[in-house]
């Protein structure tokens, strides 16, 4: 068996799994924090901490598992609904070593109907558990709900994970650990993230998973002395992926909750600084929200934080803008934050989570040399020469995405991957997995089957850096006066709306989409959430900003402008924008409108009509206005400038 670990008496292990009782019984590790939970308090804003070591976690998950296996019976899907923290941590090790097949989902507020009730039963219906592991607090909630949920949750067997926590006097007799998942067993179903669709389950086999991992580790350069720290969700994609990274590497990692993060962006930096962590994953929009909330001159009178020790801030959730990178870099390399550290990534639930990084271990960028970068973006991977005879273990290639042949370096298409990691395939769902997990580059030698992403990408310059320039389904086609046409991706769209007024708009919360038109068949539209407690000013004005910013930096013109209330955009768990269900949003009238400007076709600034405000009337300062109620039929008011210019307005409030 190859041996890819430092210590060369030490095998790799076929599921991730196994690794703990292997960590817990070496000396130098049984005592080491395998997991450390940081509970920030919202009140007070101080901080504690609670540690698992290498030795208490194979122990626990032992106990876990046992418990599991009392109830379940080995390859039984479960449903897991823990609230984050340690708990969750020993959980998702436990129905590895059990053999169980693990669906884990945040838990909804039984009480609050929403996306977050759909999603879970969705999952339920399609997954089809035996049992559910909650916090007994929810397991009593739920047995106390009614409506559609309550019904679909009330015929599983429920376990509380405290009673599974709990020692026991003597043993099951039964051994988890002959009878865990091997590595062809599928061990977790995750979703992914809906942001271009309904949320698929994606099956992940315990084999492939453990692969995954291991490709990252060497990716990164990860270790015994490594320390990470992450905030993101630990239910599925990147959260989940790196507990596993750090039981495979023999590391520590420092764990919060995203609540915690949002409520108070800086603890992220304050738990790098307190454990001088080595590594930490986040989204991309995390490097402007902790400028705007958790950095600045402002941070001067906060407790100071020391980033010196950091060696890869990965980056996920593309695009990544290099413009945001760098303000982020220049504004903390005061506390020692290299921009050598920075590592692009790129990953999708379809091939477990990692697929690669800009950033190579083997050559350290602390000596000032930067990544490229390509139309504003930086580069999510480095690939391999046409001369290099070594074939990667993931192997990417940016395809024509109708015929599937190899596009050549610098033009743009769709990225396919094809590697051990890639998941069995599409829980339920045949013909999308044939068509997703099973696309083969024509007049390639071999089987390998490849990954269809759905995700753009282009291989540019000498050292073959490839970029993530967008998704498929987001690509905005303008139609250009020879009759031809260019490609925008939506997200270019959506920056420049939000560098015309950032003062005004909330960053990240702006889609951009095409949607049906009363005069065209479809209509350029921004949607964009004012920050809270913008709902005064000259919306109007603004509106006017946005769609001239847009026009002069990508040559898009946009017909419709909608200002909307903080929050109301619909996004991931892990922050990205889910533009077709706000184009859904916006076609069924369901936004909470301030104010919508609709503009004509014509080479002018054209026609607007405002929709709605706060104070549920509008302030025109034009040539007229007209407000109508709520419930009342809104009518053609005052000409504006021309017989075929009108302003018309009502009131959603």
């Amino acid at each position: 068996m190859a041996t890819e670990n430092y210590d060369p008496c030490y095998p790799d292990q076929p599921v991730v799994h196994r690794y703990l009782p292997v960590w817990a019984k070496l000396p130098a590790f049984g005592a080491k924090p395998a997991f450390v939970w940081a509970d920030d308090d919202a009140a007070t804003g101080a901080t504690s901490y609670t540690a698992l070591t290498y030795s208490q976690l194979d122990a626990a998950v032992e106990r876990m598992a046992s418990g599991l296996l009392g109830t379940v019976r080995r390859g039984d899907t479960v449903l897991v609904l823990a609230s984050p923290g340690l708990s969750l941590v020993k959980l998702l090790f436990a129905c590895q070593r059990a053999g169980l097949t693990a669906v884990p989902v945040i838990p909804p507020d039984l009480s609050r109907p929403g996306p977050s009730h759909a999603h879970l039963l969705r999952a339920v219906s399609q997954t089809r558990p035996s049992a559910a592991v909650a916090d007994a607090r929810y397991v009593h909630a739920v047995a106390g709900a009614s409506g559609k949920l309550a019904a679909a949750l009330s015929g599983l067997r429920w376990l509380s994970v405290e009673e599974l926590e709990m020692e026991r006097g003597e043993a099951s007799g039964i051994s988890p650990m002959a009878a865990g998942c091997g590595p062809d067993d599928a061990y977790l179903i995750q979703y992914t993230s809906g942001a271009t669709g309904v949320p698929k389950p994606v099956v992940v086999t315990a084999g492939s998973a453990a692969h995954n991992v291991r490709a990252a580790r060497r990716a990164y350069d990860l270790g015994p002395g490594s320390v990470i720290v992450s905030w993101l969700p630990q239910y599925h994609d990147c959260g989940l992926m790196f507990l596993l990274l750090t039981v495979v590497s023999g590391a520590t990692c420092v764990l919060t909750s995203p609540d915690a993060f949002l409520r108070r962006p800086r603890l992220w930096l304050e738990l790098i600084s307190e454990f001088r962590a080595t590594c930490t994953p986040v989204p991309s929009f995390t490097l402007p929200l902790v400028l705007r909330r958790g950095g600045g001159r402002s941070a001067s009178l906060l407790r100071p934080v020391q980033l010196g020790s950091l060696r890869n801030l990965i980056l996920i959730n593309e695009p990544i803008y290099k413009s945001c990178v760098d303000e982020f870099v220049q504004e903390f390399a005061r506390d020692g934050l290299h921009a050598g550290s920075v590592s692009p990534s790129y990953g999708l639930a379809e091939n477990c989570t990692f697929v690669s990084t800009a950033w190579q271990s083997t050559t350290s960028r602390r000596d000032g040399h930067a990544l490229p970068s390509y139309k504003k973006l930086l580069p999510s991977a480095r690939l391999s020469s046409s001369l290099t005879h070594e074939a990667p273990e993931i192997e990417i290639a940016v395809v024509d995405e109708e015929t599937g042949e190899l596009v050549a370096d610098g033009v743009e298409g769709e990225v396919w991957v094809s590697s051990p990691s890639n998941a069995s395939g599409y829980l339920g769902h045949p013909s999308a997995s044939l068509k997703t997990f099973c696309a083969r580059v024509p007049g390639r030698s071999g089987s390998s089957c490849f990954v269809r992403t759905g995700d753009r990408g282009v291989v540019a310059g000498a050292e073959r850096y490839l970029y993530i320039v967008g998704r498929s389904v987001d690509v905005v086609i303008v139609p250009l006066k020879d009759g031809g046409a260019r490609r925008v991706h939506a997200h270019y769209i959506e920056t420049a709306a939000f560098a015309s007024a950032p003062d005004r708009l909330r960053g990240g919360c702006i889609a951009a989409f095409t949607a049906p038109a009363v005069a065209s068949p479809e209509q350029m539209c921004v949607v964009a959430e004012l920050q809270k407690g913008g709902g005064g000013g000259d919306h109007r004005g603004l509106c006017d900003r946005i769609r001239r910013s847009v026009r002069e930096a990508e040559g898009v013109r946009v017909g419709r402008v909608v200002l909307l209330q903080s929050g109301a955009v619909p996004k991931t768990t892990s922050g990205k924008v889910r533009r077709g269900a706000a184009r859904e949003k916006l076609v069924a009238g369901k936004f909470p409108v301030v104010l919508e400007a609709l503009y004509d076709n014509g080479d002018g600034e054209g026609s607007v009509r405002g929709i709605g405000d706060d104070a549920g009337e509008m302030e025109e300062r034009s040539a007229a206005s007209w407000v109508a109620r709520e419930g009342e039929t809104p009518s053609m008011a005052t000409a504006y400038g021309g017989a075929s210019r009108y302003l018309r307005a009502r009131s959603f409030l």
